[in-house]
């Protein structure tokens, strides 16, 4: 038993030395600040802000029933367009998957490439009308937020999928 108290001695007197209460502190701090910074660098539960925020534009080129509109250059799915909502909003009866799939496209009225956040809608079946697949821009499985072949319904309270909506999240850089 003495052998085991004096390892343990021997081993936390070394600690002591080596180390400060300063740093622990620093680093104990940093782990707040990282903590706290998190749940903003997280990549999800942001759509409500987004659909709420965009509204159709005057001038946007092309016709959004149409699965050569510019804004589907990577989607995957049935146009919402043709199941009763619009490019940003959902049909009735169904919600945004909080999850999203994104892609770049480019805007043929002002040359300028944009960011689209592709949300699935969820609650209602299918709604089988105006099936698109464009690739795009799309990834492979193993990087699942650039790729449009995962069920996003799964982050939803439904796992039902109806339709998919294309909003803008910025001009890509």
């Amino acid at each position: 038993m003495k052998f085991l108290d004096n390892l343990f001695e021997r081993s936390s007197r070394q600690v002591a030395n080596v180390t400060s209460r300063r740093k622990l502190l620093g680093r104990f701090g940093s782990l707040l600040v990282a903590g706290a910074a998190l749940p903003i660098i997280l990549p999800i539960d942001r759509t409500s802000k987004a659909l709420a925020a965009e509204a159709p534009k005057a001038g946007d080129p092309g016709d959004p029933n149409s699965c050569d509109y510019w804004r589907y250059c990577s989607i995957d799915g049935f146009l919402c367009t043709c199941c009763g909502g619009t490019t940003t909003s959902c049909p009735p009866g169904t919600d945004a998957s909080q999850v999203t799939w994104i892609g770049t496209c480019r805007n043929p009225a002002d040359g300028k490439d944009y960011i689209i956040s592709y949300n699935d809608c969820c609650g209602k079946h299918s709604c089988s009308q105006c099936a698109c697949t464009r690739n795009e821009s799309e990834e492979p499985l193993y990087r699942p937020f650039n790729n449009n072949d995962v069920n996003w319904c799964l982050g939803a309270e439904s796992r039902i999928y109806n339709c998919t909506v294309t909003i803008i999240r910025g001009v890509a850089v």
